[in-house]
């Protein structure tokens, strides 16, 4: 163990306002920061904690818990904390469809599910023309009911996070239809995707790069009319040494993203505007892999992070989709 990771700190809460683990890169970050929240450790003991996603109706979280094989359950109104899937398949990235059901990609089945309102599974795609994916990672669901999600190898690697195994297709970006269920390969050749989400208005698809050369980057498409076609690919921000992995858009159009290396400088929250200049971060003892939005108004942040989850209020509320 190295001398650095030897004295770093644990996890601390603040103990006076403002929390000086938020801060401000950009005057525009000002509107979002609450002065008088601060970051919150709601759970911990995982052993990589991805795919959070809020069920306002019931009052809880859902977070994947990937090495565990399980989604555990965080109640709001007590703070408790248990399983809610145990198998999960390896479950990681999730999302909610328009009708409110839990959208889960699989890195055991190298596949995406829902569960029905009933608790039973229902398979929206394990091949593809004739091909395996590889371990779809993240997902997010578009007003028109489509699902898209990224299919990178990370969960074919070893048997922590899914189970070893070959590639037998190109790492994609797919699109399931809502109606048909047809699925479509929307953005090819990206190194490694990992994070996506939706512009408040769906006219702009992010998509981390997270095998990027020489750096990993957030990539920006242009959503066609058809609302299914993407063009016009281009690198919105270029992480240096960072590493994002997974982010949600506020409905003002920022992104707030996943992000680390492991080390006190990088790991936590980073905030961009939509033209891709960085407002704001929020430090974290351990590196954030994904989060969202949720609480009863869609203004609380919560993000998984390694082996913990933090929560934070803010000034602004989640784009829906995510």
């Amino acid at each position: 163990m190295s001398d650095a990771s030897a004295t770093r700190p644990g996890w601390q809460p603040a103990t006076y306002y403002p929390d000086p683990a938020i801060q401000a890169l950009d005057p525009r970050f000002e509107k979002y920061w609450i002065k008088l929240a601060a970051v919150e450790r709601i759970a911990t003991g995982l052993r990589w904690a991805e795919g959070p996603v809020w069920f306002g109706d019931g009052r809880y979280l859902l977070c994947s818990d990937i090495p565990n094989n399980r989604i555990i359950k965080w109640e709001e109104a007590t703070g408790a904390v248990s399983d809610f899937r145990r198998p999960s398949n390896f479950g990681n990235g999730q999302t909610r469809d328009r009708q409110g059901r839990l959208v889960t990609c699989e890195h055991g089945g190298r596949r995406v599910v829902r569960t029905e309102y009933d608790g039973s599974i229902t398979v929206l795609m394990d091949s593809f023309e004739g091909k395996q994916p590889n371990s779809p990672n993240d997902v997010v669901v578009k007003s028109d009911g489509s699902i898209w999600f990224t299919d990178p190898t990370f969960g074919l690697f070893g048997n922590y996070e899914g189970y070893k195994a070959e590639s037998e297709i190109d790492a994609n970006v797919y699109r399931i239809d809502g109606g048909t269920g047809q699925a479509t390969i929307v953005a090819a050749g990206v190194l490694g995707p990992n994070g996506l989400c939706f512009s408040p208005d769906e006219t702009i698809l992010y998509i981390v790069e997270s095998r990027g050369v020489p750096n990993r980057k957030i990539l920006a498409y242009d959503v066609a009319a058809d609302g299914m076609t993407l063009s016009n690919k281009r690198v919105l921000i270029d992480a240096g040494p960072g590493t994002p992995d997974g982010m949600r858009c506020d409905i003002d159009g920022n992104l707030w993203c996943g992000w680390g290396m492991g080390s006190a400088e990088l790991d936590g929250v980073m905030i961009f505007a939509p033209d891709g200049t960085p407002i704001g971060r929020i430090a974290l003892p351990e590196r954030c892999a994904n989060l969202c939005f949720g609480g009863l108004k869609r203004n609380r942040l919560f993000m998984a992070s390694s082996q913990s989850i933090y929560a934070l209020y803010v000034n602004t509320q989640g784009a829906l989709g995510g």
